[in-house]
């Protein structure tokens, strides 16, 4: 299949399976209004996120544009990413290189990749998606945890990968700023993440 190829929507259904999925009928869903994930096998389904979510996402996409751009990479939000055969994801934010127009993006040409937890996924975006990520090699995690209760506070967390497992690298907190030079020069206000 090319670059450009799309596959047909189909009238699979997601119940009543006994069968592991392969990737090919994981694409051949097309797309969907939850986000559905491919992992071993198994399709993870979770709802369209909320709008603080979406509004918190915008304006980290803001912020990482730019910087990417001028580093020669690309910041994209919520896009297919193979991080090894049969597992198939759906960050919040992927910055990277490779391929500009591709169906699944390879976890070979991302940098970074970017998660904001949500009331239903945060245990899965620490500690499960975190692992995954370390194992496809991604070298930069941005972990966004915004504060559940009224969306008025959120902390950032930078990891890099090393020897198969994240370390902080920088960490922000409500009313500052995460700075580093490194994966590429970022600078993310969190008074302006809050700011949609």
């Amino acid at each position: 299949m090319s670059a450009c190829d799309t596959l047909p929507m189909s009238q699979v259904s997601l119940q009543d399976r006994d069968a592991p999925w392969t990737e090919e009928e994981y694409l051949a869903l097309g797309e969907t209004i939850s986000r559905i994930e491919l992992i071993d096998g198994s399709l993870w389904v979770s709802p369209a996120p909320n709008f603080p979510h979406q509004g918190i996402s915008t304006m980290l996409m803001f912020q990482l544009h730019q910087p990417a751009r001028a580093a020669g990479l690309r910041a994209l939000p919520a896009t297919n990413l193979r991080l090894r055969t049969g597992r198939i994801v759906i960050p919040d934010i992927v910055v990277g290189g490779g391929p500009r127009v591709v169906l699944v993006g390879e976890a070979t040409d991302v940098v970074l990749v970017g998660e904001i937890t949500s009331p239903s996924n945060a245990a899965t975006d620490r500690l499960q998606k975190m692992s995954f990520y370390a194992e496809a090699g991604i070298p930069w995690y941005l972990l966004v945890e915004p504060d559940f209760t009224d969306y008025e506070s959120v902390t950032l967390r930078l990891l890099r990968l090393a020897d198969k497992a994240y370390l902080e690298h920088a960490t922000a907190k409500q009313g500052e700023t995460l700075t580093s030079d490194v994966p590429f020069p970022i600078s993310i206000s969190t008074e302006e993440l809050l700011d949609f």
